[in-house]
């Protein structure tokens, strides 16, 4: 069950650690992907705006759940490292109660924010009712997906990425067989969307706790670690606060720009919700790599292999962003017939390659500053990350949107610079930061 990611050759480590994990996040969005191309099949504009704007907002709900998860991760991560397995133990038992309460309390607040969100998005008069079912649906499933990404985030924490790749591939076929079923011959449109997300997703705990009673963890894990334990909580907090809040916040500032796209009409907000999708599908190998480098990181941290963790580091910036120089080729040549797999509207079609066009750089500036946040997480740094994504968003990303929209109404192409703009400036904050660090020694 564990995996010693201390030793031996550190680029096949992180390749090793971060395939899976990787193919975990592909088949994930392949099925929310799944989703607004089924709708797209079956229905108009307003039924994929209510897809892509309601899956957004789950979208951020996850982020911060996989956000706050990632202090499980580290604080586990780091105890196997130093091979303390009573201290991992209490960190699993922590999550569990941590992550309970968090299920009710989201859930709760969510269905009574509804409507405040819908209007908050200023989401199109004819995508309003399916947007609100889309969302009472996903609102419902709170305590499944919460429960899918903290078990993941104990399995990664034990250096186990594989694990978590055999739950989702059940829940991602589970899903894709109910899109087409509920969108198609049921006619349920958005709401279809939405529901065969929640059902695959409780499938994929349901599967997670069969697979955990029969494996052996390898740590003393029983039903004493079940009670709430200050200091590992708050190491457990301490990273995943930060983290969680910096994801918010760039939620955030997506959603914001979602809300400037839905004001210029049903044709825009449709072909922003396209691309959203398509760069939620593309950033996939940076979000592998953050979680990949802090994991590996931590349990070299643990066991005080310093360097290793500066390679690990090293090797998964230079992937993320050979990674997105690669995809931002390919879709300067084919972002028209990329589109045209999520719609037919002509007018869809043109203005969300524009968008694609620009918007796709943001690939290849966000690997740095993803992978600088997995090693600054993994030595109890978080609140670097956190830092500044905030000062992106605030000073780049949703001014330059709005300037962007204002200044350029007939097209998408200077919106889509806002995103890499801030991410450029994410990666020189961090490059800047790391050599501070290294200067007065992170290790301390």
């Amino acid at each position: 069950m564990q995996r010693n990611l201390t030793e031996g050759n550190m680029l096949r480590n992180l390749i090793s650690f971060s395939l899976p994990y990787l193919l975990s996040c592909f088949l994930q969005t392949f099925y929310g992907l799944a989703d607004l191309f089924i709708t797209g099949q079956y229905n108009g504009a307003d039924a994929i705006s209510a897809v892509s704007i309601g899956s957004q907002v789950t979208h951020m709900l996850t982020v911060i759940i996989v956000g706050l998860a990632m202090g499980t991760t580290v604080n586990i991560s780091r105890a196997i490292g130093s091979k303390d397995s009573n201290l991992a133990a209490k960190g699993i038992g922590n999550t569990i109660l941590l992550f309970a309460g968090f299920a009710v309390a989201a859930t709760t607040i969510l269905i009574l924010s509804v409507n405040g969100i819908i209007l908050i998005l200023s989401t199109p008069q004819e995508a309003v009712g399916q947007t609100r079912q889309y969302l009472l649906i996903c609102f419902a499933g709170v305590p499944f997906i919460t429960a899918y990404n903290v078990i993941s985030s104990i399995f990664r924490g034990l250096g186990d990425s594989k694990s978590p790749m055999y739950f989702v591939a059940i829940a991602g076929v589970v899903n894709v067989l109910l899109d087409i079923l509920f969108i198609g011959p049921f006619h349920m449109s958005a709401a279809g969307a939405a529901l065969a997300t929640i059902i695959a997703q409780a499938i994929s705990v349901i599967s997670s706790l069969i697979a955990l009673r029969k494996m052996n963890l390898g740590i003393p894990f029983t039903r004493h670690e079940l009670h709430l334990e200050k200091a590992t909580l708050l190491s457990i907090l301490k990273v995943g606060i930060p983290i969680s809040i910096q994801d918010g916040v760039i939620q955030i500032s997506f959603l914001i720009i979602t809300a400037i796209a839905n004001h210029r009409g049903i044709i825009v907000a449709a072909s922003v919700g396209i691309v959203e999708k398509l760069i939620g599908f593309f950033f996939l190998v940076p979000s592998a790599m953050l979680s990949s480098v802090s994991a590996i990181a931590a349990q070299n941290a643990g066991a005080g292999q310093h360097e290793q963790s500066k390679k690990v580091l090293r090797y998964g910036i230079g992937i993320c962003f050979s990674f997105g120089l690669i995809v931002a080729f390919i879709c300067q040549i084919w972002a028209v017939p990329i589109l045209r797999l999520f719609s037919r509207d002509a007018s869809v079609i043109e203005m969300g390659s524009q968008y694609l066009k620009t918007y796709i750089f943001d690939c290849a500036f966000a690997g740095i500053h993803f992978c600088f946040c997995g090693y600054f997480c993994a030595y109890g740094k978080a609140f670097i990350s956190f830092i500044q994504n905030l000062l992106s968003a605030v000073l780049i990303r949703v001014p330059g949107a709005y300037l962007a929209s204002v200044f350029f109404p007939s097209t998408l192409y200077a919106m889509g610079l806002a995103s890499p703009a801030g991410s450029l400036f994410s990666s020189v904050f961090c490059i800047t930061a790391y050599h501070f660090l290294q200067k007065g020694n992170l290790t301390k």
